[in-house]
């Protein structure tokens, strides 16, 4: 047993040293994000009729699909109101966080070949995932801490010590469970893109089922495992029980991790790589077609997990859109038509918010594109495409199309699957033309983060990972910046906040021109840029 783990702790601070700066930007992030909320919220919910407003905000359909069910009773505390607004959305970011460091320091490291050279030393043959454990669990402990202890300096009214340790180790532990899947993933696929893809389409399966429940019967959310977080009742009854079966999870799946892990051999996963024709299909003539090619699973699986979220959000608008039972008084005084009508500025308000979240997640399979350029040349997969005579421009050229039509059309199938699933289950229909003003409206600022990925990519190859904060704080402002009053400079320093509310509104169409304009300017610096400088070196 010894011999199997062999200078794991060597191994360890090889990875805390590779990592140090990672791990300080994430944490750092997510703890300094709960604990400036926190201390921004006895400002903005400061009296009982702003609690009490908020409060009947959140118990709205589309708020329990966002947030989870607000299951308080007055009178509310600024603690409660800040624990139903922040725990379902820290808790995913936390298990992002889990799912990067899980795949970077199992799987990647093995397709890089780093693994193997690791493994030529006097270390053990499971050394480095007993590492990799040690190394997410050493995140997550000192990450839960933080944050509990920004929230006590917050000093929220309403709060105390064992809400805030709960909320803090609660994060923790779900963080620490997605980990675990990741780990598992890691050994089960073949590659680290493979490993990463599953990994988030887990994440967003079990989201999507918990927000379905939530609305339909919060008592099937015990079953998705993403709800246990909504259930440790913070600030009321601080429930420890979710944080015991976060951690019960974990076990099983580390353990179900390192058999497998003990069963493979380095470099290959339980699903094993088909073999691939004798020789090549005429659309493989050229970069673009061939990394479309290599990239169909994980488009498809993007382009349908979008649509699902989309169809998912939008199959409460029959709910949420219905004022004559939620306000049945207010409903007879509108008549027929003045219901219809204001139930459709309902659903095109929250249709804004959707179409933000849409925007956002499709950046990130466009970004990831971008960025595996130099990642590529680091790997050595373009030598070959190098020699030929292919050009910089058109290899550049390749993943940047590649990256922007795998981000539109994702983008698109969150708009189509909101519109679809709405219609149907709405008495009023709204035109698909209408949903789709967010599509015209959002899709500029998708550009421009596509054109800054770019340019990252061209001059800064070292620094490229930075980009992230751009769609991380975009759908931060977006999603949470109304409710923590951000003013509007904040919400302007990523391209999403220049968008007006569509499609509630019409389209801006000065606002798209100019954000197209830019978008594509970075994208012409960015190809100039990286035909004149040196490949990257592994």
């Amino acid at each position: 047993m010894n011999s199997r783990f062999a200078n794991t702790w060597a191994i360890l601070l090889l990875d805390l040293r590779h990592d140090w700066l990672k791990m300080v930007l994430w944490i750092g992030g997510l703890a300094g994000l709960m604990g400036v909320a926190a201390a921004k919220f006895d400002g903005i919910y400061g009296t009982q009729k702003a609690m009490a407003a908020i409060a009947q905000t959140l118990k709205t359909p589309a708020m329990v699909a966002m947030f989870g069910p607000f299951t308080a009773h007055p009178p509310y505390t600024i603690a409660v109101i800040y624990g139903a607004e922040m725990m379902v959305f820290m808790g995913l970011f936390a298990a992002m966080m889990n799912v990067y460091f899980a795949v970077h320091a199992t799987r990647a490291e093995e397709d890089t070949g780093t693994a193997e050279l690791i493994l030529a030393h006097a270390v053990g043959r499971q050394s480095q995932l007993a590492a990799a454990i040690l190394e997410i669990l050493l995140i997550n402990v000192i990450a839960g801490c933080l944050e509990a202890l920004g929230l006590q300096a917050a000093n929220m009214t309403g709060g105390n010590a064992a809400g805030d340790w709960l909320f803090g180790l609660g994060l923790a532990a779900f963080g620490l469970m997605f980990g675990t899947f990741s780990l598992l993933f890691a050994q089960v696929m073949g590659a680290a893109r493979g490993a990463t893809t599953l990994s988030y389409g887990w994440l967003g399966g079990v989201f999507v089922l918990r927000m379905a429940t939530d609305v339909q019967n919060p008592d099937w959310t015990w079953w998705t495992i993403f709800g246990w977080i909504e259930k440790m009742g913070l600030y009321t009854s601080n429930r420890w029980l979710p944080v015991g079966l976060m951690m019960g999870a974990s076990v099983i799946m580390l353990a179900i991790a390192v058999a497998v892990a003990a069963r493979r051999d380095i470099g290959a996963g339980l699903v094993a790589p088909r073999p691939g024709r004798g020789t090549a299909s005429r659309l493989l003539h050229g970069p673009l077609s061939l990394l479309m090619r290599l990239a169909r699973t994980s488009t498809l699986i993007w382009w349908l997990g979008l649509f699902i979220l989309g169809a998912s959000y939008g199959s409460i608008f029959g709910t949420v859109g219905d004022l004559v039972k939620t306000n049945p008084m207010l409903a007879k005084l509108l008549g027929n038509h003045g219901v219809t009508a204001t139930n459709h500025v309902i659903i095109l308000g929250l249709a804004n918010t959707l179409t933000v979240i849409f925007a956002v997640v499709a950046t990130i399979p466009a970004v990831t594109t971008l960025l595996r350029l130099n990642g590529d040349e680091r790997k050595g997969y373009l030598e070959l495409l190098h020699a030929a005579p292919v050009s910089r421009l058109r290899l550049f050229g390749a993943y940047a199309s590649q990256a922007l039509g795998t981000g539109t059309v994702a983008f698109a199938c969150g708009v189509l699957g909101m519109s679809v699933a709405g219609n149907a289950v709405m008495t009023s229909t709204i035109p698909l033309a209408r949903f789709f003003r967010g599509f015209v409206g959002y899709w500029p600022a998708l550009l421009v983060v596509c054109g800054l990925t770019a340019f990252v990519v061209a001059l800064f190859p070292r620094l490229q990972a930075v980009i992230w904060l751009v769609p991380a704080y975009g759908v931060l402002s977006k999603y949470l910046g109304p409710m923590l009053n951000f003013p509007d400079w904040a919400q302007r320093l990523t391209p999403y906040g220049w968008v007006n509310a569509v499609p509630k509104q019409a389209v801006d169409w000065p606002t798209v021109g100019w954000l197209t304009a830019v978008g594509v300017m970075l994208l012409v610096a960015a190809a100039a840029a990286y035909q004149r400088r040196d490949l990257t070196m592994n």
